[in-house]
Parts: C-alpha cells; structure tokens; sequence
C-alpha cells in the first residue's frame, strides 16, 4: 500500500531563525537562539568548528572548512586561510602590519584593496570570507533540517577593532553568501552577552579576546539585563597566527642553520611549518614539552627539536605584555582601576595557552571564569542577539561603543573629530564649517578614522562634494556637517550650507572594498553556478569521509583478511575495490551508495576491534579488579 508523505506540522510555520555567525580568522561557528537559550549547531560528524580555510580544486571547484584544511598541505598555492587579516585592507597595510602569510599578496588592479595571487587570478578575501559564511549557513542548514534559502538572515561578529572599511568588507561578504547582516556586533561584546545572560547582579566585566589574528579588551558595565561598553581597544594584527609565525621564524632559522636552505622561500614548507607550529603550539598547552619537526626528503630536510614550554613562553612574552598594554588602556578609558573590575572573561582559542590565562590572570588579580568554553561564546552571544531581533523574550538590551574617531580634513591637512572613540553608538553628532578661499563655491570633504592630529596618519574613509554654495568672502558660508553612525558602526555623513539649502550626502563606501558592480556580478554568478557549487561541495565531504573509512579499514586489513569469515572477508574487499574506483568520480549517489556498502561491511571488522580490545582489558586480571575498575 503506498504511504501518505509525512506533514512537519511545527516545521512549515515555525519561523525562521536569525543566525548567530562568529566568524573567526582561523575558525568559524554558527549558532541559534532555541527556546529559551543559545545553541551552537554541528555538522554531520559532530562537529561545531568550522576551519575558515578555502581551497580550489584543479576543476575550480571550491572546497571549505576541514576539507580545504587537508588540502593545504597539498595545495597550499590553492588554499586560503586567515582571510580576515586582510579584509577591507590595502597590500601596503599587510606590509606594515608584517603579516607572515604562505601566499603573495598584492591590491587590486584599480584600487588599493589587498588581494591573493593564485595563478593567474586574484582572489578577494571577501570572496573567500562569503564561502566560509556560505559554509556556515549549510552547517545550519543541515542542522535545523531547514531548506538553505530560509536562513537568509543573520547576526555577524566582528573584532570590537575592525575599522568602517572593514566592517564593510564583512558585510560585503555576507551579501554574496546570500545574508542579510541584521546586525554586527563586537565579538568581546557578545562575549559578555553570552556570558551575562543570565546574570542578574551588577558587574563590571574585563573580556580578553586573543583570537586567530585579532585581539579585543573591553570593559562592560552588566545592570538588569543591559550590556554597556564602558570602552575598548585592540590590535587587528595580534593573535594566534602570530605566536604560530614566532614559531615557524623560530624553525626556519634553525633549518638554514643544519641545512642551508630557508623554507620560508617555498609556500609548501611554509605551509608545512604553519601546520606543525600550530601542533606544537597546542601540545604546549597540554604538555611541558612538544616536538617541532619538518621533513622535506626531496631537499634532503629532516629537521626536529623539541620546545620547551618555558622557552616557548619567552617567544611568545613580547605578544603578551603587548595585550596586557591594551588592557590598560582600557581600563584608563573607562575610568577605571582594576580593583574596580568584578569578573574576567577569557575569549579566543589563543587564551587556551597556559601562560596567556596566568598572565591576565595576575595582571587583572582575579581567575578567569570557569565553565566558558572560549571557542564558542562569542557564537552564543551572536544568537543571543539575534534572539532579541528574531523577537524572541531575551532579557538583554546591548550598548556598545565605536572603537576609533571619526573626523573631517580641515585646513593644513589637520583632523576635526566629530565622533571619538569609545562614543555610544548609535550615534549623531553634527559641527559647523566654512570655506577658506573668497568666492568658493564648492566643498570637498574627505572623512578619516583615527586617533591621529593629522589625516596623513589617519585612514582615509571617502570624499564627497558639496556644490551650489553661493559665492562669498571666505569665512561667511555656514555648512553644517552631520555624522550618523548606526548600531553596525556603518557611517553615514552628510553636509548642508545653511543660506542656499545646498546639501550634498554620502554613505561611506571604502576603496578597500568591492564595487556594487563587481558585488552583483558575484551574486549573479553564485545563483547560476548554485547547484553545481553544492554538489561539488557534496562530493568533496563525501570523497573525505569515504578516505577517512578507507585509512582505518587499511590500517587493520591483515586482522580483517586472518579473522573475518569468508563471506565478510570477500564483502569487505569487493567493497574496498568499489571505494578505490569510485574515489576519482564526481558523482555523490555513486559516492554516497560506496561508503553506504564499505560501511556496511567493515562492521564485521569493527565488531571483531572492539572484542579484542574487551579481551585484552579482562586478560590476566581478576573479576574483583575489573569490577573495581568500572566502578
């Protein structure tokens, strides 16, 4: 008898959710605000963290997240990792901020907007920040088991640092991967958020946020469910690929002392090196001391030392002290001395290194909070929000803060700030102007970020003019400029001359970021190739979990091919033979139908592991110990 298709009753009214996206210089998580809490959502293997890492394929197709993370060792002139160091950022400021990256990084052809050399190519990093977004909404899609296109709009975080170009940038990325931003919210913010909810007492909260390439301190002030930013400050080039960079110099140093050669001139070493800093880094953590190593057998490389945590302490101090200046800062800016602080919150992968947590720790004279997981909360917190924009009853009113002035160039090439940093936003602030020259009768304004007394010093954000003003003698005109800065940090400005009504508006657009020409033909581009891209985003996850299955069965053929039956046997190697054709294919029911069957039959296989390892367990020992031991 044919059955009836089942109905989702809850499904085809429950609203859609506002995605809560932290997306990180190293890795990316999205969560959602479910009933009455927030909840970070895993992929098909159990797995929240998304590496934010894109690599293509020799058929350019593109490839996001652990996969691409495989292929960097392969392919690292095809991969990209750590794209939002160079987000809404010009090449001369990657030079300047000496980033140490595997790959060539070079602006635009028609503006100053950094981009990777891949080949021929020149690759965004908004472009690669939309996959990983892009990626992020599958994750979810998967997850919530809702269609892709009802996830449609989120809550973005953002280093509480990130300049106007780059949070346009982010933006930007956003776009492409088919969100709208409802709102962009500090990472250190929502940190607190996620941490405060349900908190009712006053507080006023340190968050040291020591991420993947970016470090935040803020103080906030938490009173009856409102989170106010008393201040922040921070370094958009200071985080966790920097202790790695401090490693990797670290052993290309040693490497051309035995070997003659500096690796760092290969992107393949380097991209090697990355990968084994970044595993010593993290042993460090566990261990006082772990193994460095690199091998290159076709340069005749073999090179290994073993770090000692002290020694590693001392490499990465400078950093530290660095963060721990930025803390005072802070603190300064909001008026306050540390025993004003009530609770300290650790935020960012990086303050998993034990020297980082006992260094804020002493500084501060407080322990960190226990129970935070510091991979997940800034995610936590953008649910939140977007559980107070979905409309849902969260007890949670945000107050944030700018993190740099905003000004216009006046004459001399000086600064007049309207807005100053750490100002409540949103915000309006408005000043009054005129002209220098008799008879002028237009005015170009060019808008700055910075702290600086100079606009040489500062970056430069737009220009705009003024015309229609009535000739006058200089000094007479009056024009009024208005600055609006919205809840984003997304600015507005627009100037008005009094007598005539002339006015003149812009909304800050960065050179640093992409054309709204370039940003459609991008969007006309995913919707046509949208298919074919997530089917090859599905061949890809499939090809690496069939590859996954393969290894461990190899890894325990000879037990399989000496204990199995002679039925399971032959099942089990017919079955690796159809892995091994279809590993070259592109077609994911071939692929999935594969590792269905290699499944199936490596049952046999993990049933008779799992015995042995029971008989080794009770071999020798008595029932008493046994028992005593499960006990």
């Amino acid at each position: 008898m044919p059955t009836l298709p089942s109905l989702n009753l809850l499904g085809d009214t429950a609203p859609a959710p506002v995605l809560g996206i932290d997306l990180g210089t190293t890795n990316s998580l999205v969560a959602v605000w479910e009933g009455n809490a927030p909840r970070v959502l895993s992929n098909e293997h159990g797995i929240a963290i998304l590496p934010s890492v894109v690599s293509w394929t020799e058929d350019d197709s593109v490839v996001v997240g652990g996969a691409a993370l495989a292929r960097s060792k392969i392919a690292p002139d095809k991969t990209i990792h750590s794209a939002k160091r160079l987000i809404g950022r010009g090449a001369e400021d990657i030079q300047k901020a000496h980033l140490q990256l595997p790959y060539q990084v070079e602006d635009a052809k028609d503006r100053p907007m950094a981009m990777v050399r891949m080949g021929n190519r020149l690759i965004s990093p908004i472009e690669v920040s939309a996959h990983v977004l892009s990626a992020a909404r599958a994750q979810a899609s998967q997850a919530l088991e809702r269609p892709v296109s009802d996830l449609n709009t989120a809550v973005i975080t953002v280093p509480a640092y990130f300049d106007d170009a780059q949070r346009h940038a982010t933006r930007e990325a956003a776009k492409l991967a088919g969100l709208e931003v409802l709102r962009m919210v500090n990472e250190p913010t929502a940190a607190a958020l996620a941490y405060g909810l349900q908190r009712g007492e006053s507080s006023r909260i340190l968050v040291y946020d020591l991420g993947g390439g970016t470090f935040d301190a803020s103080v906030l002030q938490l009173e009856d469910g409102v989170f106010r930013v008393l201040a922040t400050a921070g370094d958009t080039a200071l985080g966790g690929d920097d202790i790695d960079s401090a490693l990797v110099a670290h052993a290309a140093q040693g490497i051309q002392k035995k070997c003659g050669l500096n690796p760092l001139e290969d992107s393949s070493a380097c991209s090697a090196l990355r990968l084994a800093a970044e595993r010593c880094k993290k042993n460090l953590s566990e261990s006082t001391t772990a193994e460095l190593s690199f091998h290159d057998p076709e340069a005749g490389i073999a090179w290994r030392e073993t770090i000692q945590r002290k020694d590693f302490e001392a490499l990465i101090s400078p950093m530290v002290e660095r963060s721990l200046k930025y803390c005072k800062h802070v603190l300064q800016d909001a008026g306050l001395q540390i025993e004003d602080l009530d609770e300290l919150v650790l935020v960012g992968g990086s303050t998993r290194i034990p020297f980082v947590r006992q260094s804020v720790e002493s500084y501060v004279g407080k322990e960190a909070q226990a129970g935070l997981n510091p991979d997940e909360i800034v995610a936590l917190g953008a649910a939140v929000q977007g559980g107070v924009l979905a409309g849902a009853n969260v007890n949670a009113l945000l107050l944030d803060v700018t993190p740099l002035s905003l000004g216009i160039e006046t004459v001399g090439g000086t600064v007049s700030k309207l807005v100053h940093r750490n100002s409540p936003i949103p915000c309006r602030a408005t000043e009054g102007f005129t002209t220098f020259v008799d008879g002028q009768s237009a005015v170009k304004f060019h808008v700055v970020q910075g702290e600086r007394e100079l606009v040489a010093d500062c970056r430069s954000l737009g220009e705009f003019i003024l015309k229609g003003v009535p000739p006058m003698p200089a000094g007479l005109p009056k024009i009024g400029v208005e600055f609006t800065l919205d809840a984003d940090g997304i600015l507005r400005v627009k100037a008005k001359e009094e007598r005539s009504g002339a006015a003149a508006s812009i909304e800050i657009k960065p050179k640093h970021g992409l054309t709204d020409e370039e940003v459609e033909s991008m969007l006309k581009c995913a919707w046509e190739n949208a298919e074919s891209d997530m089917q090859a985003r599905r061949v890809s996850d499939l090809k690496t979990e069939l590859e996954t299955v393969l290894r461990s069965v190899r890894k325990n053929i000879s037990l399989a091919e000496r204990e199995l039956s002679s039925n399971h046997w032959t099942r089990l190697r017919e079955a690796i033979e159809d892995a091994d054709d279809a590993a070259d294919g592109d077609s994911p029911n071939t692929l999935q139908a594969v590792l269905g069957e290699l499944e199936e039959s490596a049952y046999p296989l993990a049933e008779l592991l799992m015995n042995n390892l029971a008989r080794e367990t009770v071999t020798d020992r008595k029932v008493e110990e046994i028992i005593g031991g499960e006990s």
